[in-house]
């Protein structure tokens, strides 16, 4: 039981240091000097800490990995969010803690366990910075300094049931352009109306490819700006778009097919993060099946998007939680996930 009251001290340390994407430092620095005086080689990059066995070369890779930072609180907090309280029975209630700081500490925990013998694997547990903004800070810039990585386990919040396929992300800017034109007067080509049947477009055009565990490709329009004052006809409209991709599609290809559809201007904030899969046949699912976990498929974003390898997302509490008011995680969660990702990794073999 020692393993599970050191995660509890640990998570309850993290979620009294406000840690928002992007502003990690003080959290980092409060794991990386715990896991020290705990006797572990602490490797540092910007806001990420990771630890690892020795790199044998015959070896495959597999990686641990969940995320230090948190999204700012949002109102309707009824307590301190920075102030760990388990004043209510079996729930520890703060920022982060659901959202993943108990992925953290369990995947610690793991890690320690599963290094005390030798495994078929080499093994690496980082806990990164700003998965919350997909920043490049995060794990895309360490991952260039580890080793080719196998296979990695990410830990969000999934009830400890394996997410073998996740959504991606593209953000879209449009612009339709018109002319202005006095309002009164029968002048001007008002961009607004030529924004509307591309924004209709968008609500119901659908995409033929459907995955199985994700479902279609979404498209929504969450924001829209238009004009400068009442009697102007206005000569631009912007509008943003969400687009939630399945393993189907690259965000590219999607970019391109929405392109030969609409009329308005269209750019791509970024086409980094694209939608993932993992083969159920694969030796850790299959495991988490054995177990009596379901494989499911996730409709949210986490950095798997930026992991060129097989992963799995798996891990304590409840993705519901997060980034709500008084978020928590029950202890017991914590000692289930440190438990179950020990069965789920002893002497799993993976192939290089």
């Amino acid at each position: 039981m020692e393993y599970f009251y050191e995660a509890i001290d640990i998570l309850k340390g993290m979620i009294s240091i406000p840690s928002f994407s992007g502003e990690e430092k003080e959290v980092s620095d409060f794991l990386q000097n715990m896991w020290i005086k705990a006797g572990q080689a602490v490797n540092r990059h910007g806001n990420n800490l990771w630890l690892s066995t020795g790199i044998d070369s015959a070896k495959p890779t597999l990686l641990l990995n969940s995320h230090v930072d948190t999204v700012r609180p949002v109102s309707g907090w009824t307590a301190d969010p920075f102030r760990p309280d388990e004043s209510e029975n079996n729930k520890l209630t703060g920022l982060g803690s659901n959202d993943a700081g108990a992925s953290v500490v369990s995947l610690y925990e793991a890690f320690k366990i599963l290094t005390q013998k030798e495994q078929p694997y080499n093994l690496i547990f980082l806990a990164s910075a700003e998965e919350e903004i997909s920043g490049k800070g995060g794990i895309e810039n360490v991952l260039p300094l580890l080793p080719e990585i196998n296979f990695a386990v990410v830990g969000e919040p999934t009830y400890m049931y394996p997410a073998v396929a996740e959504k991606g992300l593209m953000v879209l800017d449009c612009t339709a352009r018109g002319k202005a034109g006095h309002a009164a007067r029968d002048e001007g080509v008002n961009a607004i109306y030529k924004a509307i049947d591309d924004i209709e477009w968008f609500e119901k055009y659908l995409f033929k490819k459907k995955s199985d565990l994700l479902g279609e490709v979404k498209m929504s329009v969450t924001q829209l700006q238009a004009g400068t004052q009442h009697n102007v006809i206005p000569d631009k409209c912007t509008f943003v778009v969400d687009v939630r991709s399945n393993e189907m599609y690259s965000n590219e290809e999607l970019l391109e097919e929405i392109r030969a559809h609409v009329r308005c201007e269209t750019k791509a904030r970024s086409l980094r993060l694209n939608s993932s899969r993992t083969d159920v046949e694969h030796p850790f699912v299959k495991r988490a099946v054995m177990l009596g976990k379901q494989p499911f498929g996730s409709p949210a974003l986490s950095d798997q998007a930026l992991m060129p390898f097989a992963s799995v997302k798996i891990g304590p509490g409840d993705s519901a939680r997060s980034h709500s008011a008084d978020e928590y995680i029950r202890p017991s969660e914590i000692r289930e996930a440190i438990d179950t990702y020990i069965m789920l990794l002893d002497g799993l073999c993976l192939k290089i």
